[in-house]
């Protein structure tokens, strides 16, 4: 599609000077920032700061205004026709989000199919799996979330914790290359919290390629490989989380940290 990024290995994901505004109103502007493969990257920051937004523009649930977007080297927020630059069709941008996940603040799930039933969906669907392939992998899935027993239970019987987990695990199904994760924990109660923060803390020690948006700050320090701060629509400090969390190089990363303590 065009050329991949200098240097050597390209970067799972890697935004150019991106820009996205809904109208005359501005989210974020020339925004570059870059993901390695196998990277966990936290991105902290106040409500309305476009930390949501950002990720959503990565996955092409929104559309950038300009910059440029590359996943593993190969630009995905436009196309080059000649020396031309077009818009992706929605048949390429669905092959893109086949490559990466996203998990919602809300759960999503299929309301008339059980945990196991809203896993297999997208894998006998879109990938053609198999069924019982896919039934298979389902199963190892719900395992690992701790969920081998819901397997027949329908998402209202579930807790919201459960529900997420089920999430993550259709997520997974895909076999995604790297997984967004946008406020996971923010519609749980407190308790539930910690049961998905395990699993989303076990994808890491996996080597699964994530980027995640999280009020949870003792999550970002414990398992972040690196820390990205936005306010006001611009990425104001980043690095790893012992120095964002004990020496914040910005006076606006320091003020977010204290109100948030």
């Amino acid at each position: 599609m065009a050329e991949k990024p200098r240097g050597g290995a390209a970067p799972a994901v890697e935004l150019r000077g991106v820009s996205k505004s809904f109208g005359t109103l501005s989210v974020f502007e020339n925004v570059s920032m870059t993901v390695q493969p196998q990277e966990t990257v936290v991105v902290i920051g106040p409500s309305g700061s476009g930390k949501t937004t950002l990720i959503r523009c990565i996955n092409h649930l929104e559309e950038i205004q300009s910059g440029e977007i590359f996943l593993n080297g190969v630009l995905v927020s436009n196309k080059l026709i000649g020396s031309k630059k077009a818009s992706l069709s929605e048949k390429e941008k669905a092959v893109i989000r086949r490559n990466v996940g996203m998990v919602f603040q809300r759960f999503n799930l299929f309301p008339h199919l059980t945990a196991l039933q809203n896993i297999i969906e997208a894998p006998v669907h879109v990938l053609k799996q198999p069924r019982q392939e896919a039934m298979e992998g389902a199963l190892a899935l719900l395992e690992r979330v701790g969920l081998a027993d819901k397997r027949d239970q329908y998402p209202a019987q579930l807790s919201g914790g459960q529900q997420q987990r089920v999430a993550i695990a259709r997520v997974l199904a895909m076999k995604p290359e790297i997984v967004l994760f946008d406020e996971p924990t923010s519609a749980l109660d407190p308790e539930m919290v910690g049961e998905v923060l395990a699993v989303m803390k076990e994808l890491a020690g996996k080597g699964m390629t994530m980027i995640i948006v999280t009020h949870e700050m003792g999550f970002a320090r414990e398992v972040a490989d690196r820390v990205v701060v936005m306010d006001k629509g611009s990425i104001i400090e980043e690095g790893p989380p012992e120095q964002i969390f004990m020496r914040p190089k910005n006076a606006r990363t320091a003020s977010f940290l204290e109100r948030i303590a």
